[in-house]
């Protein structure tokens, strides 16, 4: 099932999130397939109006999906997370200023990026069940995703409390305070977007919609202003400290719980903001603090207290609200220069992709879900969605900023880069991610870096489900230069890119890498056949070897015994996820690089014998490599 679900019905462009198990928390997928579906229905006639909702009770969507983020930048990666906040702004403008009806269904919470989603559109309706709030400062993030623009327009000094105190709205203070227009009883939502759906006749929304049970924000706004009025944070808690309130008591808790830094930049953009008409000037200013936030705010601490480790203790940078420096604040919101929010992508490329069987198909459809131009060919297999058909290989290869090549063996990537090379435009990058001979990759590379091309050989682990799911990792041989440009297509098509050094070496820590797991998966599967005959439960050994010296990857985590360890194509009858043919393959090219280089090799060498076996004069062809674990099973000495 899918994470979103974008289609077309009756007159209206249709957007459900579809996690509602994660509480429709919004990953980087779903931020580009939103962009894309706005993009593509700006002009489409068929589409008079835009209905977004989503699956489940609990929420339209608690915010942005941020482990994987954390997971980045606590390896010192801080480029995911600018990515993300990016293109995410990018796509909260185009909502924003989207020129027909948008219509936005907020059940449960409405937190963080969910506001991003929902808040900006035209008719923006709560139920009953409705909470929307801006948590950011309580994990070191500020207002963003255009929330900030929505709370500079609130009334009185409104912005600056739910901005820094992270206060949850119900139905009646969301529409109050800017957040929401319409309360409409949720059993009737289903009927209304139907008839939404057929008619796209906004007057149904203004006939469906009542006045909620009383909040309480239109009550406190002159104790709000009073606290919340001064020009910095400390003012706001000094003030608040002299309040004997019930409210001002319940306001200082608030603020006592959230990062420092975060609420007094908070405070800051309220007042750059107020009075300001344009969303995008509200999204520049909140990304000069995201641009930086992984590397010098409170965030990642405040993801570890709240979502990691869940202590509930963050240790902030600033102890208190009235310790903040006003250069800490000046500098998280400085602008940034030639990392400026620009709300045009720069970034879009045009693709060749040549070979789209089950690896190539699922690379080329994540790269044009990802909004690049991507054209295909194939002799026998067909573009997958969104992928353009091309004639020929050439037709293909054709004014193309990258080509990338998927393909069978080295003797077709030569015959290939041959009718490809001279019409590739100079300066372009050719990036063949098939296991080839290294001897073949280098000779297509010194063929392209003659004709002024980035030649590239980079060869994917990971398998169908890896191409699939945009996980694969990559070992990438060529220049430098070559590597930067096609940077960010690995990051999309992947988790993980390996420069591995000049022309041919992203084959070689290839074949070394299968030459390698080959042998280990070898042994594991004579280990496990030898405690079966020894009376070992295989349990017991999987939990002494996953623990111990024979630790392994065939062994930890693509256990080739079924019911042991993670589920592993053993399960499933060994279905491949990665075929022993292919598996014989890349032992048979190891096998002929070092004897290219007058290497030994001999466990590798016994290794490609008992896998040409098993293919060839067993029932190996088309099982996963880990089925040698039945065949030792048979086996006596």
């Amino acid at each position: 099932m899918t994470e979103i679900d974008i289609r077309i019905t009756g007159t209206c462009g249709r957007i459900t999130l579809n996690r509602p198990q994660a509480l429709n928390a919004l990953s980087y997928q779903m931020v580009l397939d939103i962009e894309a579906a706005l993009d593509q229905w700006r002009d489409d006639t068929a589409v008079e109006m835009l209905v977004i909702d989503a699956v489940g009770e609990r929420a339209f969507c608690a915010g942005g999906d941020i482990a994987e983020m954390y997971a980045a930048a606590k390896s010192g990666d801080f480029s995911y997370g600018q990515k993300f906040w990016r293109d995410e702004y990018r796509m909260n403008a185009k909502l924003a200023e989207f020129p027909k009806p948008v219509a936005t269904f907020l059940q449960g919470f409405t937190m963080g990026g969910g506001v991003g989603v929902g808040c900006h559109g035209s008719h923006r309706i709560v139920a009953e069940n409705s909470q929307i709030a801006m948590p950011e400062v309580g994990i070191g993030l500020v207002p963003d995703v255009g929330g900030s623009y929505i709370l500079a327009q609130a009334p009185g000094r409104l912005g600056e409390y739910l901005g820094t105190t992270a206060t949850r709205m119900g139905p009646a203070d969301a529409i109050y305070a800017g957040f929401a227009d319409y309360f409409i009883p949720k059993d009737q939502w289903p009927a209304l977007i139907l008839a939404l759906e057929d008619s796209a006749s906004l007057d149904l929304i203004d006939a469906a919609a009542t006045t909620p049970v009383a909040g309480v924000l239109h009550q406190q706004q002159a104790l709000i202003d009073a606290a919340f009025g001064g020009e910095t944070l400390a003012d706001i808690w000094r003030a608040l400290a002299e309040d004997p309130s019930v409210f001002a008591s319940e306001a200082r808790k608030s603020l006592s719980r959230v990062s420092p830094l975060s609420a007094a930049c908070a405070v800051e953009m309220t007042h750059r903001l107020r009075g300001t008409v344009d969303i995008r000037r509200a999204l520049e200013l909140e990304y000069r603090f995201t641009f930086r936030a992984l590397e010098k705010s409170d965030f990642i601490e405040g993801i570890r207290a709240a979502i990691i480790d869940k202590d509930r203790t963050p240790v902030w940078q600033h102890k208190n609200a009235t310790s903040v420096p006003a250069v800490a604040v000046s500098s998280m919101l400085l602008p940034l220069g030639a990392e400026k929010l620009v709300f045009e992508r720069t970034d879009i490329m045009k693709i060749g992709f040549i070979g789209l069987g089950n690896m190539g198909g699922p690379m080329a459809e994540n790269l044009a879900k990802a909004g690049h131009h991507v054209k295909g060919f194939d002799l026998t297999a067909p573009c997958p969605e969104g992928v353009s058909t091309s004639q020929s290989a050439a037709a293909c290869a054709a004014d193309v900023d990258v080509l990338i090549t998927m393909l069978p063996n080295g003797a077709i990537l030569r015959s290939v880069a041959d009718e490809v090379i001279p019409v590739l435009p100079k300066g372009a990058a050719f990036l063949d991610c098939s296991t080839v001979d290294v001897d073949s990759a280098r000779a297509v590379a010194d063929q392209a870096n003659a004709a002024g091309i980035l030649a590239l050989d980079a060869p994917v682990s990971g398998g169908i489900g890896g191409a699939m799911a945009g996980s694969l990792t990559f070992m990438v041989g060529g220049s430098a230069a070559g590597f930067a440009k096609a940077k960010q297509l690995f990051d999309i098509m992947g988790q993980k890119s390996v420069h591995c050094g000049p022309s041919g070496n992203g084959q070689a820590a290839k074949i070394c890498n299968n030459m390698i797991l080959g042998a280990t998966m070898i042994a594991t599967c004579e280990s496990i056949a030898l405690a079966d005959k020894l009376g070992l439960d295989r349990q017991a050994l999987f939990d002494v070897v996953s623990t111990s010296s024979g630790s392994s990857w065939s062994m930890n985590t693509y256990c080739p015994a079924p019911g042991i360890g993670p589920k592993t194509p053993a399960d499933n009858d060994y279905a491949p996820g990665f075929a022993s043919d292919l598996m014989l393959k890349d032992l048979r090219l190891s096998q002929q690089a070092a004897e290219s280089v007058d290497a030994d090799t001999p466990m590798g060498a016994r290794a490609t014998e008992l896998y040409a076996q098993f293919v060839e004069n067993e029932d190996g062809m088309g099982r996963d490599f880990s089925a040698m674990l039945p065949r030792f099973e048979k086996c006596r000495r």
